[in-house]
């Protein structure tokens, strides 16, 4: 007698899909899964804010804690802001990497305004947990780097970079060397670096025009804002132009 035989569908075939041989499958459906999502969600563009996650909302003995709630402030002054525009679709909604620290705070600040927030998580070795205060439809998680990266900026219209380290220098050097690069087109994104002591000590960017590394006119890819009213104003005029009344891809 004939056994009947049961063969397994490519696209079930988990030993296939989290092998070497199925990596472009799966770096394709990071690509795919948030422009769909997103799409459903009628998310039109967003403000990027990136940030330590070791800011704490509760120590008083750090620096970075008032950063936090200034980016709190920050992104509900933003959010509040959006939800009256009325047009069709989400215009201006705040999102982060999704972690803790700034990042939550961000989303923390969207979320009392009464608003959906976007967190585009990342798995590591030392795993980090996406924050309380997401939009649980807008959590993504991602297990490549570069995949979460261009699904950060891919529609963000304004970045607000507040004090951090490693990461947060990446992310901000990424872009503004996008930005010179013409990759992005410099009048399609405000980039505020939050704290100006702050950047100012961590990077000199005079001493790279002084040693001809940059030009001077690529100081004005960024600005330096330190107050949320101050940085609040200033993205309000640079996001109008790009209110949206429909979605598009």
């Amino acid at each position: 007698m004939n056994k009947r035989i049961h063969p397994i569908k490519a696209y079930e075939n988990l030993d296939f899909l989290h092998s070497d041989d199925a990596r472009t499958i799966r770096v394709l459906s990071e690509y795919q899964e948030p422009l769909t999502r997103l799409k459903k969600h009628r998310v039109n563009n967003t403000v990027l804010f990136f940030g330590s996650a070791r800011a704490d909302a509760e120590d008083t003995g750090s620096s970075l804690t008032r950063y936090y709630w200034e980016a709190e402030e920050l992104a509900f002054q933003l959010a509040q802001w959006a939800i009256q525009l009325k047009p069709k679709g989400k215009n201006f909604v705040i999102c982060t990497g999704g972690g803790g620290g700034i990042m939550e705070a961000a989303n923390r600040g969207a979320e009392r305004a009464g608003a959906k927030s976007i967190g585009m998580n990342i798995s590591l070795p030392t795993e980090q947990y996406p924050n309380r205060h997401i939009s649980p439809e807008l959590a993504f998680e991602f297990h490549y780097f570069f995949m979460r990266k261009f699904w950060l900026v891919n529609k963000a219209r304004a970045i607000v970079a507040f004090p951090g380290g490693f990461g947060t220098l990446d992310e901000v050097f990424e872009v503004l060397t996008l930005v010179q690069t013409e990759k992005i087109d410099r009048d399609d994104i405000c980039v505020i670096l939050y704290g100006k002591q702050y950047w100012r000590e961590i990077i000199n960017f005079d001493a790279l025009v002084k040693h001809k590394a940059i030009h001077p006119q690529d100081l004005q890819l960024f600005k330096y804002c330190s107050d949320p009213h101050e940085a609040f104003t200033r993205l309000k005029s640079r996001l109008l132009p790009h209110l949206k009344t429909d979605f598009r891809d």
